[in-house]
Order: structure tokens, then C-alpha cells, then sequence
């Protein structure tokens, strides 16, 4: 983390073997482009499966991962038959379903326009963040208050014209 807050670049190698540990480190410290870069790492590199998916998502919520949490919400419908009754959801903070909602809307969306309206609850974490690093706001956190963020960004511009 060091080497790479005094422009160092880490190799592909050295991200993927040790994701977690930069996660942390770059959580606690606050270095949020080096946070997000070892988070896609941890995913790439990481299977979700039925037996990690709750341990996945748990600290994908305890470190303000959202893509880490939207790829397990996303596992989690696309294997919905399998996880019914096997998988026990009662560790899963409750403030979390909005998080599976947004995932099971976007599986069964079917690309409808809402007019010029932006519908930022069922854009994927890529998108949010893209649009925030655009705009010259924060990327990291929750895709609650990423999306709060993007909203109050809107209203101000909107107050401006």
C-alpha cells in the first residue's frame, strides 16, 4: 500500500495473492483507488460458492465493497433453487434486501425506458461508480450512498439552472 500511495504500481500477481490483506489495509487508511482495484482482484480470483457466499457478503458489507456485494447478490438469484433451504441467511444484516431486490429486478428487467428519468437503483456498481469518477465524487461506499450521492449531485444542478 505504501509503495503504491508513493506511485508504485503493484503487479497483477502480487494483487491477486494478496487482495484481502490490501482491502483491509487500504480500507483502514483510507486509500480508495488501490481499495477498489484489489477488490476486482478478490473477485476475479474468487469462486463465490454456496459454502462462501455468506462470508463473502458479510465482509463485502463490513468494508463497503459494493461490486464484491452485487457479484454475490447476483450468484445468489442466478442460484436461488440451489440455496433455498441449504443456505441459512440469518447472520444477513436486514438492510441488505434492497441490495437482493435491485439483483432480482435486474434479472428479470426488460430494458424499459422510464423517459429521460435516470433510474440509478438498477444500474450495476461499474456504472455508479464511472459516473461519480466523472463527475469528480467519492467512488467508495455503499451503493446506497453512491446512489445518494449521484442524486444530490443532480439536484444541485438542477438549482443551478
Amino acid at each position: 500500500m505504501i509503495y503504491y500511495a508513493y506511485g508504485g504500481k503493484l503487479s497483477e500477481n502480487s494483487l491477486k495473492n494478496n487482495a484481502k490483506d490490501i482491502i483491509n489495509a487500504c480500507d483502514k487508511y483510507g486509500v480508495v483507488h488501490l481499495k477498489l482495484e484489489a477488490e476486482a482482484y478478490y473477485i476475479k480470483s474468487t469462486e463465490i460458492t454456496l459454502d462462501n457466499m455468506i462470508d463473502n457478503l458479510l465482509y463485502a458489507d463490513s468494508k463497503n465493497l459494493a461490486l464484491l456485494k452485487e457479484t454475490v447478490m447476483d450468484y445468489i438469484v442466478a442460484n436461488k433453487d440451489d440455496i433455498i433451504g441449504k443456505v441459512s441467511f440469518s447472520d444477513v444484516p436486514g438492510d441488505m434486501m434492497t441490495d437482493l431486490l435491485t439483483a432480482v429486478s435486474r434479472g428479470e428487467q426488460n430494458e424499459s425506458n422510464n423517459g429521460d428519468k435516470v433510474n440509478y437503483n438498477k444500474m450495476r456498481v461499474g456504472v455508479l461508480r464511472k459516473m461519480l469518477d466523472e463527475k469528480g465524487l467519492n467512488v467508495d461506499g455503499s451503493r446506497e450512498s453512491m446512489i445518494a450521492l449521484l442524486k444530490e449531485h443532480d439536484n444541485n444542478d438542477d438549482n443551478d439552472d
